[in-house]
């Protein structure tokens, strides 16, 4: 920039920002689970969960309160497991399908999970909570420009410290870029409260309180100042 390096200062700085959102979909999984001696009968028992289960959701995609959700085709296995003595039980066949959905509406999604989850052969494996893609990139945008801010701050505030004067930039980069340390982390980071809490009886709950999302942004730059 034609700067002469006697009179320049170089500073490079990290810059940090977080942001909390609200949740706005939450996506859960579970699975209609069946296991027992005769393979047919496990087979249509997981079918007889399964099927008012996913019509249940349909109804709640014409409601609003379902978007995306998916489900497996019925899976049979079967294993011998291992009796007290050491020795091979008789054949025991599972039958098993997977269902994901995405819910806007928590309220119902907290009605249809107190159902479906006192059910036999009903498994909830967890509620991932997260914002919407229609707002994560803007979200996004403004933790990145809220790093950039940070950064500015924190060089003019180290070019203050040894009096010299406002600080321009000259290079900004993600995490581990600009220089040669290597960073794990990358520059967005999207975090939210895990699907299950501890009850008071020491066993699993699902946590249905809508999560804050939690997005962080980092970003390394180089300033110089007069």
């Amino acid at each position: 920039m034609g700067h002469d390096d006697d009179m320049t200062l170089d500073i490079t700085v990290r810059g940090s920002a977080e942001h909390r959102y609200p949740a706005e979909r939450a996506i859960v999984s579970m699975a209609a689970a069946v296991e027992g001696p005769e393979r047919q009968q496990v087979l249509t028992d997981a079918i007889a969960i399964h099927d008012p289960l996913v019509s249940q959701l349909r109804d709640l995609v014409g409601l609003r309160a379902v978007g995306p959700w998916s489900s497996d085709q019925v899976r049979v296995f079967s294993h011998r497991p291992w009796e007290p003595e050491g020795r091979r039980g008789a054949i025991v066949h599972v039958a098993r399908v997977q269902v994901v959905a995405e819910f806007t509406d928590f309220e119902r999604m907290s009605g249809f999970l107190d159902f479906w989850s006192g059910k036999d052969g009903v498994e909830v494996s967890g509620i991932a909570w997260d914002v919407s893609l229609k707002n994560r990139r803007s979200y996004e945008a403004e933790v990145r420009k809220a790093a950039v801010d940070d950064a500015v701050a924190k060089a003019q505030s180290y070019a203050n410290a040894v009096r010299r004067g406002k600080v321009i930039a000259v290079q900004l980069a993600d995490p581990g870029m600009l220089t040669d340390h290597d960073d794990s982390a990358g520059p967005i980071h999207m975090m939210a409260k895990a699907g299950f809490a501890d009850s008071s009886d020491g066993g699993p709950q699902l946590e249905l309180t809508p999560s804050e999302i939690v997005i962080h942004a980092d970003v390394d730059a180089r300033f110089v100042a007069e």
